[in-house]
């Protein structure tokens, strides 16, 4: 038995079953904490193919021309190995005063900070309020919010809880009268908050892309993953990566006092920001990866890949300008 299992058996034994809220948090934080996940158990968009760090790129780049230029800090909540923002400041490096710009990272994994050290010359910070706010800020997350944790109800006066039997941990059910079914994201919604907060003292922007629904719907999206296949999200604690879908309506709700933009599906936003002419000119110089970058564009793009389960949404500060991609 991990360290971790021990610790929630012991937690459980003592003050009774634990809300699944916070068994994903747990079970999260050892996850990331330990030997790089990323590429292990599964693949984020900037990992497949360059060309979607270079569009975020171009996006920060236009929407911070048409703000005025003004000074700004790039933020992104939880950077991976760092290869989205490597390849959006490649972009960002032809816009002076906008190349200089401070880049905060959030991300508590050692393990992954030392990767994305590799790669950006950047300021890290466990969490976004520890990041200064002294200025606007375009703030990047992709693939954030769904690992943030999740309450779950039964709509019958019931809420998902973690318990101990003697086959191993196991869902239960804790009182929840007058609860509706579904799932509701209270650390996310309150991470949306904080973003909406720091857009309306200095302006800027926040890019979020994720997979989940545009609107508030009973479900149960919560998966584990462990070594590329789903697995029990309540077998060996802190071993897989517990996920569930983003509710960007909620998000949205959340954010009050920003404009939300959004969302669209990733396919559809790529295809707005010319993913396909990007495309061809890699193609075009460089003939012999071109089946492969063929290939990650079907991917991110696709309905049945990455194209229509991913949605991006953005929030701005009153008055900047609306977001490139999210035009009808």
């Amino acid at each position: 038995m991990s360290d971790l299992a021990a610790q929630l058996r012991a937690r459980i034994e003592a003050e009774g079953p634990l809300r699944l809220d916070v068994w994903m948090a747990a079970c999260n934080t050892a996850y990331y904490a330990g030997p790089n996940p990323l590429g292990r158990d599964f693949t984020t968009a900037p990992e497949i193919s360059q060309m979607f760090g270079e569009l975020i790129g171009g996006w920060i780049g236009d929407l911070w021309q048409r703000a005025g230029q003004p000074a700004v800090r790039l933020v992104e909540l939880g950077p991976g190995r760092g290869t989205l923002m490597a390849d959006a400041r490649r972009v960002l490096a032809r816009l002076p005063g906008l190349a200089e710009a401070p880049l905060a990272l959030v991300e508590t994994s050692p393990a992954l900070r030392a990767l994305q050290g590799e790669r950006l010359a950047a300021d890290w910070y466990e969490t976004l309020d520890d990041v200064p706010d002294d200025r606007a800020i375009i703030l990047i997350a992709n693939e954030f919010f769904d690992a943030l944790p999740i309450r779950q109800f039964d709509g019958q006066g019931g809420e998902t809880a973690v318990t101990v039997t003697e086959a191993g941990f196991a869902a239960t059910s804790l009182p929840a009268p007058g609860t509706a079914a579904g799932e509701r994201a209270e650390a996310g919604e309150a991470v949306a908050a904080r973003i909406a907060a720091r857009l309306a003292r200095h302006g800027g922007a926040a890019l979020i892309i994720d997979y989940g629904y545009a609107e508030t719907q009973a479900r149960d999206s919560l998966q584990a993953l462990r070594h590329a296949a789903s697995a029990d999200a309540f077998a060996d604690p802190g071993s897989a990566d517990l996920t569930a879908h983003v509710d960007f309506s909620a998000l949205a709700r959340a954010a009050a006092g920003a404009a939300s933009h959004g969302p669209v599906t990733q396919g559809v936003w790529l295809a707005r920001l010319g993913i396909e002419a990007r495309a061809a000119a890699l193609q075009a110089r460089n003939r012999d990866a071109a089946a492969a970058i063929s290939a990650a564009l079907v991917r991110l793009t696709a309905p049945a890949q990455m194209g229509t389960l991913f949605k991006v949404m953005a929030l701005t500060a009153p008055h900047w300008p609306q977001p490139a991609g999210f035009d009808a």
